[in-house]
């Protein structure tokens, strides 16, 4: 029987929304709640061979075990959203992808020997943060102060674009998956190899709640007006 609390009829978005730490769970999973948000859990579960109860029971258990508050951002204003977007995702993009590219790098160069290194690894980041970095651009010069500004249906054209492409990175994120080999380390894989991988495992989650939150609670709260 299903978690009292977690019902397997709510989409994955509004769970991530609702319990602290579900998006980690999902994110173990390979459950798309940011592009794909609006599936149900049981749907989510059925197409990836999932026990729905033994992950309900899971979320259940993180929501218990996880540090933080979960911030209902589906209820918090739309300027104090915005704010969480730029300082939580937007900045931490910019830091990070330059860093996980250098360290791509590093490892190709050292490793070139080695048949399991992730080869054009290191120059797909390097599309990724351009391409990532003007697509946040045009949230910040365009998008962001016409939300701010009221504007309600207004907004849909360019509201269209960012969820087109949403989709486009999503896509990126299984490329990146692919040429990293799922995020795990060979057993020959040295310190810098590791730490490559659980960064990047980190980027795919971090930018899937940074989606998730755009286009299932900014996007239509805002279109709203």
């Amino acid at each position: 029987m299903t978690s009292a609390t977690i019902r397997p009829d709510a989409s994955l978005a509004s769970l991530a929304l609702e319990h602290a730490g579900a998006s980690r769970v999902f994110h173990r999973h390979g459950l798309d709640f940011c592009c794909h948000g609006r599936a149900t859990l049981a749907d989510a579960c059925a197409d990836k061979g999932l026990d729905v109860d033994a992950l309900a029971t899971e979320l259940a258990a993180e929501a218990r075990d996880a540090a933080e508050v979960a911030v209902r951002w589906d209820e918090r204003p739309l300027d104090e959203l915005i704010e969480h977007l730029l300082a939580t995702y937007h900045e931490p993009h910019r830091a990070e992808l330059p860093r996980l590219r250098e360290m791509a790098e590093k490892v190709e160069r050292v490793h070139a020997d080695k048949p399991n290194r992730p080869e054009g690894l290191a120059a797909f980041l390097a599309e990724l943060e351009e391409s990532l970095d003007l697509h946040m651009q045009k949230e910040e010069q365009m998008l962001f102060p016409l939300i701010r500004s009221g504007a309600g249906r207004r907004a849909a054209m360019p509201v269209q674009v960012m969820e087109q492409e949403h989709l486009d990175h999503a896509e990126n994120l299984k490329r990146l998956r692919k040429l990293a080999h799922d995020f795990v380390p060979p057993p020959e894989a040295c310190t810098t190899w590791k730490a490559l991988y659980l960064g990047l495992s980190d980027l795919e989650r971090m930018l899937m709640e940074h989606i998730g939150l755009e286009n299932n609670v900014l996007f239509p709260r805002s279109l709203r007006g």
